[in-house]
């Protein structure tokens, strides 16, 4: 066979490739307002960047029809590219062959790739679109299954996983995005359920469609999975790229630097007036953060789920950070079950990845109640302390207005190894609340005045005694838990300054036994 004719042979594989699951698949699947698996990468990456590996793999099954089914790359496309001109590897599941079920092939196809991603350090980028498992294949399809979870365990905190969900990810397929950094579903054409409304409905008598049981707005408003949601393909494939800008290739390196123009030094007057003169009443936490960070960088995350805690990414004098903060605008932003979770989990990923945290405090406590207690909020609370107590990077605190009892100590203090800890002349910093320690530490009293007006009077004397002996921030700063009171407007010059001194920190431990790791509460 000729040189001519052999070339003819590997054009005509790879547009056969290139069709997927076939030309009347891919109509379909516009027509569902999806693109393509290869729409997919050339979208996401960097103009002709994308170099694919396994074109031309087929599966081996046979039996149960799969002899008549035949499509190169078996329902995947992966290989590696850039984007902002950073090296990403990727595996995008082709819906078209197959419904982009996985098999044997199609797994050890991610598999390979996922290896060589983590021993690039590169970026793992995983675009779901599959029904589940390849029944057909049995066993094997676990296996295949078992493997991919075995690769995202190993490269959890050593590169950065973020799995996108684009249409069905059913069953088994859950499983993988679920131990990734991040995922991000579609609007409408994406869900995700272990077991899809034929089972429920046969288990549990329980009427319910894909998107109520496992849409893109139940994962993101109700059960924390989540991370983020896109209007469409495109919008969805826009905030992977912006998620990647803040966060760097691997654990050995330092998150991305973007130059500003906005002054290290600039003072926000209007800060000094944002917190209302009344303590119990709320404000967006958001507002603040804003006016801190460099203009336009703050990135939010899970931003409609356990919404009493604000986290996610911004820049502050062009270095990536990673922001927690309470939200005084949703329960008073007391931390419950789901916002524990939320903190714990994106504190843990800032330090695999060498990212700083500034961490913004107006804490009354942890919620209250038969449904949290019973619910683990004392399991879930400790996550907090756990993840902020084990994180080596650089921590940085600005104690607003409230902090009290534990919740002060869970957010970020100096207790549990802040490195640097400023308060707002509006900061309360005490056991609990000033009215609910007066009627606690003067009950007898309060109850000997019958006069209601003069026991208020009396109340309000003592209370305000109490704030200002023992909940001010200067008594937190005699005794060296903050490290300086300073004004609102001040808050992003000082914040800057001790940033790019810890920018240098190294681990310092006290020496303990040796050990494989710590024990988290989960």
């Amino acid at each position: 066979m000729g040189k001519e004719e052999l070339y003819k042979i590997l054009t005509s594989k790879r547009e056969e490739a290139l069709l997927g699951g076939g030309k009347e698949a891919i109509d379909k699947q516009h027509k569902e307002g999806k693109m393509t698996a290869r729409e997919r990468i050339e979208y996401l990456l960097d103009p002709g960047s994308f170099t694919e590996i396994d074109m031309f793999v087929t599966h081996r099954a046979t039996g149960f029809g799969m002899e008549k089914k035949y499509g190169l790359g078996d329902g995947v496309v992966t290989g590696f590219g850039r984007i902002g001109g950073r090296p990403v590897f990727i595996a995008a599941q082709d819906f078209t062959f197959m419904g982009g079920s996985l098999g044997e092939k199609q797994a050890e196809k991610i598999v390979k790739t996922m290896k060589t991603a983590l021993s690039v350090g590169a970026p793992m980028i995983f675009l779901n679109d599959s029904g589940g498992a390849r029944i057909q294949e049995g066993v094997d399809s676990l296996k295949g299954y078992g493997d991919i979870f075995y690769m995202n365990v190993m490269s959890s905190g050593v590169i950065p996983q973020i799995a996108a969900i684009m249409g069905p990810t059913a069953g088994g397929a859950v499983y993988s995005p679920a131990l990734m950094d991040f995922i991000v579903m579609t609007q409408k054409t994406s869900y995700m359920f272990i077991t899809g409304p034929r089972v429920v409905k046969a288990a549990l008598g329980e009427e319910v469609d894909e998107q109520t049981l496992g849409g893109a707005e139940v994962h993101a408003t109700k059960s924390g999975i989540a991370s983020l949601v896109g209007k469409d393909d495109r919008d969805t494939l826009d905030l992977i790229k912006k998620l990647l800008s803040y966060i760097p290739s691997n654990n050995t390196e330092e998150p991305p630097f973007m130059k500003t123009d906005d002054p290290i030094d600039r003072a926000d007057p209007e800060l000094d007036s944002l917190l209302p003169d009344d303590p119990d009443k709320p404000y967006d936490v958001k507002e603040v953060i804003e006016r801190v960070v460099d203009k336009g960088s703050f990135f939010e995350i899970f931003p409609h789920w356990a919404q009493s805690a604000v986290i996610g990414f911004a820049r502050l004098g062009g270095r990536a950070v990673g922001i927690v903060a309470n939200q005084p605008n949703y329960m008073a932003g007391s931390l419950d079950i789901d916002s524990s979770d939320k903190i714990a989990r994106f504190v843990r990923f800032l330090d695999s990845f060498n990212i700083p945290i500034i961490t913004f405090v107006d804490v009354p406590g942890f919620m209250p109640g038969t449904t949290q207690e019973h619910g683990g909020i004392i399991r879930h609370g400790a996550k907090i302390l756990f993840a902020y107590s084990e994180a080596t990077v650089p921590k940085l605190t600005v104690i607003m207005r409230k902090a009290y009892g534990g919740a002060y100590i869970a957010m970020s203090s100096r207790h549990l190894g802040a490195d640097y800890v400023v308060a707002w002349p509006t900061a309360e910093i005490a056991v609990m609340g000033p009215s609910g320690a007066v009627e606690i530490l003067y009950r007898k009293e309060i109850a000997a005045i019958a006069d209601p007006e003069e026991r208020k009077k009396y109340v309000e004397k003592i209370t305000q005694e109490y704030k200002e002996k023992l909940a001010t921030p200067y008594m937190a700063a005699a005794r060296g838990y903050i490290d300086d009171v300073v004004l609102p407007s001040e808050t992003r010059s000082k914040l800057y300054r001790a940033l790019e001194v810890l920018s240098t920190k190294r681990e310092v431990r006290v020496r303990v036994p040796p050990k494989k790791h710590s024990n988290m509460p989960v």
